[in-house]
């Protein structure tokens, strides 16, 4: 698996009275006790994903539930409040998740997300170490598609990796997690946050340097990288051997691939973001690159090509594809409780309704 995110952001937040407040919650319309929550399905650094069923309608939602304190703690509510702020405004593409509405108690935060159970693209490369050429331009196809309409609304990515790509029930990419993501970066700017998952830092992260959105396309090769031979391109267990892997290794490409595949690769994974595939024209770099000739990119939109695989769910109870060390985990029943009082931490972090989504 992955390591953990490093280097995410640290917000300043305001104080009043040596208390933190981050101002008031407009919309206590939403609570906890809407939902059954069923079972565990994820879980992360400041709290759990849940598969709930919403009582009013009987619809399954993925809940992502977190603890104001353990964020607080650690300084991460402008993190948490950009992963909303992303997720708002990308409701209208096929390959990332939705999200539904959002609301609070004085504990917790709520993300009411699309319900996904075909499996994190991890956990079926873990079982089946390497894919076909095929099937890995499929799933880059349909993230390229995703990232690409992120830097169109001027957001960089920043931690793509196989556990943050989910398959949905007919075995379409879902791009999740937003918490790394930089927003308000315009095609000629560039940032400089430490940030990312150690297997996919990109060598101008690594080096400390202003980057911009060519970063994503490092990830992405690295993510095709490890579809293909089945371990990140430059990865050592020992991180530091790693990160002077990434800095200054010549990429190394096992026989057996396409000549395509392998200048996609080289493309990709270039040490200097200058040179890079995608750092001149971004998406349509990637689009135009001859390893996606099959692609008809129009039909992959919308979803009028049969993906390679089919996760075969029977149903939201079927829970194959989650790992067991979480749906056996037995749910808490804070989870569910409203308090008395809705009190707010999180300027507006307040319900969205669907259809304010679908209309704004």
């Amino acid at each position: 698996m992955a390591s953990s995110p490093v280097g995410v952001p640290s917000p300043q937040p305001s104080r009043a009275n040596g208390n933190i407040n981050l101002g008031p919650s407009a919309n206590p319309n939403a609570r906890p006790t809407d939902f059954d929550f069923l079972k565990v399905i994820g879980k992360g650094n400041y709290g759990k994903v849940l598969l709930a069923k919403r009582k009013s309608d009987g619809a399954f939602y993925a809940v992502k539930v977190l603890q104001k304190k353990s964020i607080l703690k650690n300084k991460e509510q402008n993190h948490i409040m950009a992963e909303r702020n992303v997720l708002l405004k990308n409701v209208r593409h096929p390959f990332l998740v939705g999200l539904r509405y959002s609301f609070q108690t004085p504990e917790k935060l709520y993300f009411v997300l699309d319900y996904v159970n075909g499996g994190e693209l991890f956990f079926h490369l873990q079982r089946e170490r390497r894919f076909l050429e095929p099937r890995a331009r499929f799933y880059t196809a349909e993230v390229a598609s995703a990232i690409g309409y992120l830097h169109s609304l001027n957001i960089i990515y920043r931690d793509l990796k196989p556990e943050n790509i989910l398959l949905d029930c007919q075995g379409h990419v879902v791009l999740t997690d937003f918490g790394l993501c930089k927003e308000c970066v315009e095609p000629e700017e560039t940032t400089s946050t430490f940030c990312g998952t150690p297997e996919y830092l990109a060598p101008e992260v690594l080096r400390k340097e202003p980057y911009d959105r060519a970063v994503d396309w490092w990830c992405l090769g690295a993510v095709l990288y490890e579809m293909l031979h089945g371990l990140p391109p430059f990865f050592n267990t020992d991180v530091a051997q790693m990160y002077e892997n990434i800095l200054h290794q010549p990429l190394q490409i096992p026989g057996g691939r396409t000549v395509a595949a392998c200048d996609l690769l080289q493309g990709l994974l270039h040490k200097d973001q200058r040179q890079r595939l995608g750092s001149k024209e971004d998406f349509l770099d990637i689009k135009n690159h001859m390893f996606f000739s099959p692609i008809n990119w129009d039909d992959l939109y919308h979803k009028r090509l049969t993906p390679p695989f089919n996760p075969n769910v029977e149903g939201p109870a079927d829970l194959k594809h989650f790992d067991p060390e979480f749906t056996q985990e037995a749910v808490s029943k804070s989870i569910g409780c409203t308090p008395d009082t809705v009190a707010s931490q999180f300027w507006g972090f307040k319900c969205i309704p669907w259809i304010f989504l679908c209309t704004g």
